[in-house]
């Protein structure tokens, strides 16, 4: 960055950009496409200063989450910088400014395909796993480090030239097994091991489940707010995302037909929706099902922590309500249970999708490692996986309570915690005058990883209360306090 005598002005043509509420386009998309084209054009150039998230949020008479989160796009993809002292600035060197045609065309169109482009705009955000009350990652200080090392070795002694070809694509016999007898005990699911595919995780088993019972512009109900993994794996799939509203009771399935009676696939996180952490109401189920088999529909149940409930019964899986009608394609994860760096997830679908099922996994990447296969299938079938799960809800009720002390003492009256009764992370509702994204963003300078729920948002039109999510399951209970009491103080900024 060149050296200024001063702070380098905001630039004036802020003022042109005028928002069009009848397109059908979120008011954030038109703010980061005006941005790109006028960086494209040259009217914006390196080193020029944007104005604050507030001001221009008060000029355009716009919400400031629905600015910074274009800002927050906007910097991910490369297009904004923030320098100390000079604030928000178009990224770039001021001398040596970067070539148009690296990002775009001559034309000033962004060079790559349609596809492509669209994941650039919907990359995944950065997790901080070692940050404390990052949401999304387990106790990787409780895995069994000692035991999955002689589990592996015991696969490779044993080794043979016929584990180095290739393998079934639905995956590895045992595992299979094992993983059918696991979701049997835990979730009431019946299936054969020929209904069970495995994957490399849930974002990996929800897009394989996309394709095999949708086509190319087929509309889909997703959760708003919603997990951002599974409109990527949407989008990927080239399927037209129908954001869907989240209440009190999960995924309203009339507000979707309402918005789009075409769709026949919906996409849900019934038993600890992210990131509301809302669990779905037995209604609410049995009315999503019901639309699927009326509407001979489909719909993918992402199950991603289950295996960790505090509070009342457990909810029966939509796949165990669904029984033998073959309307709900189940994912689930060790990702919660072991590690995500396992990358190891699974599908469970219906009889009649298999052969489709094992077409789609062909053409992908074909199969999940052997060696990871074998020692999870060991890691599963000798109870190594039922004494570990009994030792995370252990180690999570500590932590949760950990974390609910700390809020009700150290931020009490700042937080209304909700969807704590199951999974790794807890909503904390703020005060209606706090701007969520900018307290996840002074709490990521003190490197505490809550995120805002503002930032898992795609219409503008849904009002959303301001809220963080804390994730306690990565934070052991000696460091609690002093991470709510960092939130805290970055509210009070």
């Amino acid at each position: 960055m060149g050296h200024f005598m001063g702070r380098p002005p905001a630039y004036a043509i802020w003022s042109q950009f005028a928002p069009a509420r009848d397109v059908g386009l979120p008011i954030q998309e038109q703010l980061v496409r005006f941005f790109r084209r006028e960086v494209a054009t040259g009217a914006l150039r390196p080193g020029v200063r944007v104005p604050s998230s507030r001001a221009l949020a008060q000029e355009l008479k716009l919400a400031r989450g629905t600015v910074s989160g274009a800002y927050e796009r906007l910097a991910a993809e490369g297009f904004l910088v923030t320098r100390h002292g000079f604030g928000t600035l178009v990224a770039g060197n001021m001398e040596k400014p970067k070539r148009a045609k690296e990002k775009f065309s001559a034309f000033g169109e962004v060079i790559g395909s349609r596809r492509a482009r669209e994941l650039m705009r919907s990359r995944p955000r950065e997790t901080h796993a070692d940050w404390p009350l990052t949401p999304g990652v387990p106790a990787l200080d409780a895995f069994p480090f000692a035991l999955w090392a002689r589990l592996n070795a015991r696969f490779h002694r044993r080794q043979s030239a016929a584990d180095l070809a290739y393998g079934e694509p639905l995956g590895y016999r045992p595992l299979r097994e094992a993983i059918a007898g696991y979701v049997g005990a835990a979730r009431g699911i019946i299936c054969s091991p020929d209904q069970v595919l495995v994957a490399t995780g849930t974002q990996s088993a929800t897009y394989i489940a996309a394709l095999v019972v949708a086509d190319p512009g087929d509309p889909v109900f997703v959760e708003e707010p919603g997990y951002d993994g599974t409109r990527l794996a949407m989008r990927l799939a080239d399927l037209r995302i129908v954001a869907t509203c989240v209440d009190g009771e999960g995924l309203d399935i009339a507000d979707g037909r309402s918005r789009e009676s075409a769709a026949r696939l919906a996409v849900v996180s019934p038993s600890h929706q992210f990131p509301t952490g809302v669990v779905m109401s037995l209604a609410r189920r049995l009315a999503l099902i019901e639309w699927a088999r009326e509407s001979a529909g489909y719909v993918i149940e992402d199950d991603y922590d289950s295996e960790f409930r505090y509070d009342g019964e457990p909810v029966a899986s939509l796949k165990a309500l669904d029984g033998d009608h073959g309307r709900v394609l189940y994912v689930g994860t060790l990702s919660k249970v072991l590690a995500p760096g396992l990358r190891l997830g699974f599908l469970i679908v219906p009889d009649q999708l298999v052969d489709a099922a094992r077409a789609v996994r062909s053409a992908l990447d074909r199969q999940v490692s052997l060696p990871l296969q074998a020692t999870v299938a060991e890691f599963i079938g000798n109870g190594h996986l039922g004494q570990h799960i009994r030792k995370l809800r252990l180690v999570y009720a500590e932590r949760r309570a950990a974390l609910l002390d700390a809020l009700e003492k150290i931020g009490a009256g700042m937080f209304r915690v909700s969807g704590a009764a199951t999974g790794v992370h807890v909503l904390g509702e703020l005060p209606h005058r706090i701007d969520d994204i900018a307290v996840s963003r002074r709490a990521h300078a003190r490197k505490i990883g809550v995120e805002p729920l503002s930032g898992y948002k795609m219409m503008n039109d849904l009002p959303t209360r301001p809220a963080l999510l804390l994730g306690f399951a990565n934070t052991q209970p000696r460091v609690m306090r002093d991470a709510v009491a960092g939130v805290v103080d970055a509210m009070r900024e």
